[in-house]
């Protein structure tokens, strides 16, 4: 592999500013707002058209768990597209749906049957547990928390609080949707402390909504991410989840755990929610199930299932090539234990970041679990004012000296590298990463 990081021309480089500007004409607006031209991606290593190699901390967004292009996840498409690529998965059977929905069943949390439902993306599968809750309890409303991301398709968008643009000009949306704060405790949006709280941003929901104007037994689910990733990469305190899986008990709610971005050994454990000792009824995965290949799975209680053919269907949800993928690359993460590998080198990442915190006035907040990791960039620590502005020009610092990063939140750097990167180019990243950040002024 090449040295990284190794910056040949400052990006974009002329090449890169060529295709950027004829891809302007062609492609839609989306949030493609970053000058990198790709042409290869190796591991933990991202090479651009001009020839620059950078260090990957974003992982194609928290999707290249196991490295880019991982070998044995090629060796297994690469079999799979010498039988059949597609079979209309969910008109047919075909032995490989058999295989990842079973071992998808036997790593998740809970000791019941539950089944599998395939699906192209992360918004999909949210999309399918939205319908299983609906259709298995007859309740029309969901409670979901403000900062949460769960997609941007109409049904997913109405759970979806991160960010106004995410919502601008698409109301309404799905009705029967009540947002309530998440526990982020770096900015408590009812001004509390954790010594002091009781877990009131869960308790809210008992106390405030279910007494006031949301009648608890229209409620079908509770929907939550254990770690929230659009908003921030937002570590709740472990009583939260708990408080959570307590109120759904008593009024009969389902609980719906979304790991689209926590799951795969991201977090330090193979999924984020068994850092909280919950059992969730539903959970939602996509992004890392298949190293880069497109695919989403919603994992339930098999009682929730739908009870009758074409209540929900995909034409390419549980594609062969892509299931292929999922499989090898669940076996790589739990043969090469890299959720311990994840959290390890994280526990190291946030003691670095926590001593920079110590001497960098913009460095508000550092938090995480695994590989999961946010900066939280503020005017001064004494303000928490949030600074966008800096967050922008560190990541365009950061990609110059050859190291990729992606926002996160209002104001927040994530760290997301691919669970294999290599130490040295860790360390390597995180000195960019610092460096850059003392190069902003306060």
């Amino acid at each position: 592999m090449p040295k990284a990081p190794k910056i040949n021309t400052p990006p974009p480089g002329p090449k890169a500013r060529e295709i950027i500007e004829k891809s302007k004409k062609y492609l839609a607006t989306t949030t493609r707002d970053f000058p990198l031209v790709i042409t290869k991606m190796e591991n933990d290593l991202i090479i651009d058209i001009d020839g620059n190699v950078y260090i990957d901390f974003a992982a194609g967004i928290a999707v290249a768990n196991v490295g880019h292009r991982n070998p044995e996840v090629i060796k297994a498409v690469m079999n799979q597209l010498n039988k059949y690529v597609h079979s209309a998965p969910h008109d047919f059977f075909d032995d490989i749906q058999y295989k990842v929905a079973k071992k998808l069943v036997e790593i998740t949390p809970g000791n019941f049957d539950k089944k599998v439902f395939f699906a192209n993306s992360g918004t999909e599968s949210v999309e399918a547990a939205i319908k299983l809750a609906r259709r298995a309890t007859g309740k029309p409303r969901f409670i979901a928390f403000i900062r949460a991301f769960h997609g941007r398709t109409m049904g997913s968008l109405s759970l979806t609080a991160s960010k106004p643009v995410h919502q601008k000009k698409y109301y309404p949306t799905t009705p029967g949707v009540e947002h309530v704060p998440y526990a982020y405790c770096y900015r408590c949006p009812f001004k509390l402390t954790p010594d002091i709280c009781d877990m009131w941003c869960a308790k809210y929901i008992e106390e405030i909504l279910f007494d006031t104007y949301v009648p608890p037994d229209e409620v079908a689910a509770i929907v939550v991410e254990p770690i929230q990733g659009e908003g921030g990469y937002i570590v709740p305190p472990e009583g939260f989840i708990k408080e959570l899986r307590r109120i759904a008990n008593k009024y009969g709610i389902l609980l719906i755990v979304d790991e689209v971005q926590s799951g795969f050994g991201r977090s330090g454990k193979f999924w984020a929610i068994e850092h909280f000792g919950v059992i969730p009824d539903i959970i939602t995965a996509a992004k890392a199930i298949a190293d880069g290949f497109p695919l989403g799975a919603t994992i339930f209680k098999a009682e929730l299932d739908f009870e009758e053919s074409g209540a929900h269907s995909s034409t390419f949800g549980g594609n062969a090539i892509s299931l292929a993928a999922a499989l090898a690359n669940i076996e790589y993460i739990l043969k090469h234990k890299l959720h311990e590998r994840a959290a390890k080198l994280g526990h190291d990442v946030l003691k670095i970041l926590n001593d920079a915190k110590e001497e960098i006035e913009i460095i508000g907040d550092v938090r995480g679990k695994g590989f999961m990791i946010g900066i939280e960039i503020v005017k001064s620590k004494q303000s928490k004012e949030f600074y966008p502005e800096a967050r922008n020009k560190i990541i365009e610092k950061a990609l110059k000296k050859g190291l990729v990063l992606l926002p996160t939140g209002k104001s927040a750097i994530r760290i997301a590298p691919p669970l294999t990167i290599e130490e040295e180019n860790l360390h390597k990243g995180l000195e960019i990463l610092i460096d850059a950040i003392k190069q902003i002024k306060g």
